[in-house]
């Protein structure tokens, strides 16, 4: 459903119009199937802790987000997409990292990145492209460095990744660009067998790859993931919460008054007020479930989108206004459940980093154009900003 112009921050009017009709109602998908749409915090929350519902696609009555995925779901299931042994299996190989203590760690270098960034931007023209220049390096450097992905190859992975999780390109053109990335990733993994680093590629690699825990396509899909999850998924909230503070300037007076407890606080509300992933989370029931007055039968398709949870006003009084002082749990941006976001630790962090330095190092920073001259994309699973020109 399309954003109101103007609103780009909010949901789409019709998401909000069916939380208000029912907690669960029908909805129609590209391929004519009517899984149920799922609209406010409470049921969403039960039904993502619930055992009765999978999140593996190959099940029937899995709800495709299109075509393309639906006929190559064979290929390889990404974590979020899996179930049972395997599923916990696979991450419990890849969490290690992504603990918070180990996390905590690498807040020197992210504070280092974001301060370089920063320094770069202040030193360059007027006005700036804020994505290019800092919300989509930043936290691209940081899972490079964390997996062992060269950051020279970043202007290739980043144009591939947005092309294969574009849902209006034909299918030869998604396919074209997915196995390219694949091959990257693949001879990626070659060059670390022979020469390993300090990074989780190299762990995995070595670790699990040569000793037969892992096979060389489970493991070039399990990179994939990373990738995708740990990069564009945080970009698009820096450049997001940016533009959402500068549209509401009380509020960067809020986080700039801020000690270390209020800064974690404002960056849970940016991540309940704004939303990232833009189809909703897609699973199937298993077995029957009586819920909110209706019974999903099993085989039957579940969608539900946090960017309507997380503006439930039953849960978050005047929940369509950006307030950093709130106390914005349990918000569903992460997900719930056994397939909560892995790296939520990570994107905390640098979430946390980047709010906390940026208005301090740049207070008059101020969007150099009119709000409705920002490019946003609209036409993938993820949703982000293009471009934004900003000065100071």
């Amino acid at each position: 459903m399309p954003r109101a112009a103007g609103c780009p921050m909010d949901p789409a009017p019709g998401l909000a119009e069916l939380q208000a009709q029912a907690p669960l109602i029908r909805v129609r998908l590209w391929d004519g199937s009517t899984p149920w749409l799922v609209t406010r915090h409470a049921e969403q929350t039960a039904l993502l802790t619930d055992r009765r519902v999978s999140a593996d696609w190959m099940l029937p009555g899995y709800p495709f987000f299109n075509q393309y995925m639906r006929d190559h779901r064979q290929e390889g299931q990404f974590l979020t997409m899996m179930e049972g042994p395997e599923h916990i299996r696979l991450r419990r190989m890849v969490a290690r990292p992504f603990t918070f203590r180990k996390v905590e760690r690498l807040r020197p270098a992210i504070q280092q990145t974001v301060d370089d960034h920063i320094d770069a931007l202040l030193a360059g023209p007027k006005p700036a492209d804020f994505v290019a220049k800092f919300s989509l390096p930043v936290p691209s450097i940081v899972i490079c460095r964390l997996l062992g992905v060269p950051y020279e190859d970043h202007d290739f992975f980043q144009r591939a990744i947005t092309t294969v999780t574009n849902r209006e390109l034909p299918d030869e053109v998604v396919g074209e660009f997915e196995g390219k990335l694949y091959r990257y990733l693949d001879q990626l993994i070659g060059r670390k067998l022979a020469a390993p680093d300090d990074d989780l590629l190299s762990q995995l690699a070595t670790e699990r790859l040569a000793t037969g825990q892992l096979n060389r396509h489970d493991l070039v899909m399990l990179v994939l993931f990373l990738l995708i999850s740990g990069h564009e998924t945080t970009a698009s909230m820096i450049a997001l919460g940016t533009l959402a503070l500068l549209q509401n300037p009380g509020q960067i007076a809020v986080l700039k008054e801020a000690d270390e407890a209020g800064v974690i606080a404002a960056v849970e509300e940016l991540l309940r007020y704004l939303t990232t992933v833009q189809p909703g989370r897609r699973r199937v029931a298993v077995a029957d479930i009586e819920i909110a007055g209706q019974v999903i039968r099993a085989g039957e398709g579940l969608v539900l989108p946090d960017e309507i949870s997380n503006r439930d006003d039953s849960v978050y009084p005047d929940a369509g206004t950006l307030d950093l002082r709130r106390d914005a749990h349990p918000h569903l941006a992460f997900g719930l459940g056994v397939h909560q976001c892995v790296g939520q630790p990570l994107a905390r962090l640098e979430l946390q980093v980047v709010f906390a330095t940026l208005f301090h190092r740049i207070p008059t920073l101020a969007l150099a154009s009119d709000l409705e001259e920002v490019s946003f994309m609209n036409d993938g699973i993820g949703y982000g900003v293009n471009a934004m020109a900003v000065t100071w």
